[in-house]
């Protein structure tokens, strides 16, 4: 009885936690996105989403982090395999040379991008050098893209190497037995098995890149607004608090669709990182 008190008073600092900095804040921004400034229900709040300024934040985030998220799948599907078929010695390295950048601070990280892409960064200097015409993508949509890949890329390729890896050599090798060439394995055995992993980075990619709004105003030069600087001007700028928690639910909702996206390709939780 003693142990079994034990662990559970272990747990009482996590619980803490997540009551004080999770369910409260998001008891508190139900209530605020389901009333008025006086307290009143309404819905309101909600409906905001509907304004065509808003409306259109949200598909235009819906489309950035669309893109960003088939282009880390695209780049990240093929280094996962290079992982996987790698000695097991070698490949930890380059897993740690590769999530070691995500050390650095978020912001950190997309400053250096805006100093490498502004007009006068070091990329546009380096082709100025050489005789070559320089780039302008510094406040447009590539620019948010760019940096999304950037930031989010480790979060698809670390459960595409951790499903894989649990892909065993001799499930392939009797593909090849049968006959089956690399594009057949890889269409017919590999992305099947690794289903989950797949889910599982498309979700760790795709929510974050919808709710983030730190790097367009970084990158996009505070010009081009997705659904997350809307939320965040509602708080900080127009102190609307009661608009900004009732956007801050229609944008869960996608999040919470994409959840439930994951829970049913992956139940067993098989592609997240372990």
């Amino acid at each position: 009885m003693s142990k079994r008190f034990g662990k559970q008073l272990l747990a009482g600092p996590y619980l803490f936690w997540m009551i004080a900095f999770t369910i409260i804040p998001l008891i508190m921004m139900g209530v605020k996105g389901l009333t008025d400034s006086q307290g009143n229900f309404t819905l309101n709040n909600l409906m905001a989403m509907g304004n065509p300024v808003n409306s259109q934040a949200l598909i235009l985030s819906l489309e950035l982090s669309l893109i960003s998220t088939v282009l880390c799948l695209l780049l990240a599907y093929p280094l996962a395999l290079i992982l996987r078929n790698m000695g097991s010695g070698s490949n930890s390295l380059i897993v740690f040379l590769f999530v070691l950048p995500m050390w650095m601070n978020f912001l950190l990280r997309t400053f250096a991008w805006q100093t490498l892409l502004e007009k006068e960064g070091v990329i546009n200097g380096l082709l100025s050098a050489l005789g070559l015409p320089g780039i302008n993508i510094i406040n447009t949509p590539a620019a948010i893209v760019l940096g999304m890949v950037y930031n989010f890329l480790p979060f698809m390729v670390l459960p595409l190497y951790n499903a894989l890896a649990k892909i065993s050599d001799d499930v392939i090798n009797a593909a090849h037995d049968l006959g089956a060439n690399r594009a057949q394995t890889l269409v017919r055995v590999l992305i099947p098995q690794s289903l989950p992993g797949i889910i599982s980075g498309i979700t760790m990619v795709f929510v974050p890149a919808l709710t983030t709004f730190v790097i367009s105003d970084i990158l996009g030069g505070a010009k081009i607004l997705l659904i997350g600087n809307v939320i965040e001007q509602q708080f900080t700028v127009s102190y609307d608090w009661n608009t900004g928690a009732g956007l801050s639910i229609v944008l869960m909702i996608f999040v919470l669709a994409s959840m439930a996206l994951l829970n049913i390709f992956d139940k067993n939780g098989e592609g997240t990182v372990l």
